[in-house]
């Protein structure tokens, strides 16, 4: 079996829990991912089946069309204000968990960088990962 993978807010209001293996697992520089975190990116394990994913507490969403138009709702605790799961109209199966919301945030694995044309100069990212100007199709 595999290990289960969990996390949440920084407060404890919103917690997840999943023991499938996410499909990919990358670092984003588009400039919402920039605004959103703060800094230089942001890092997410992207989960093929929502429907796998236990959640409890009650998560505040917006949302904001990407690059293709669709739309993606950024869920946050409205308590403490961390970001903690991402999920997309067009393909409402999926669902991308910021990795340092993971209870072990050592097991997030970056295969890939996307957006890596808008990188800003001062946020250096392992140079041997893939690099993708946008989000890579297929």
């Amino acid at each position: 079996m595999t290990k289960p993978y969990t996390g949440g807010c920084a407060c404890g209001a919103i917690r997840y829990e999943t023991g499938s293996e996410p499909m990919v697992e990358l670092h984003c520089q588009c400039r919402q991912c920039q605004q959103r975190s703060g800094t230089g990116h942001s890092s997410y394990l992207t989960f093929a089946q929502r429907s796998d994913m236990t959640i409890t507490g009650q998560a505040r969403e917006w949302q904001v069309a990407g690059d293709s138009g669709n739309l993606k709702v950024h869920a946050f605790c409205p308590t403490c204000g961390t970001p903690v799961y991402v999920t997309f109209v067009a393909m409402p199966d999926l669902i991308a968990v910021h990795a340092a919301g993971l209870d072990e945030p050592a097991c997030f694995k970056p295969q890939i960088v996307t957006y890596s044309g808008r990188a800003l100069a001062w946020d250096a990212i392992d140079p041997a990962l893939p690099r993708f100007d946008g989000m890579p199709s297929g």
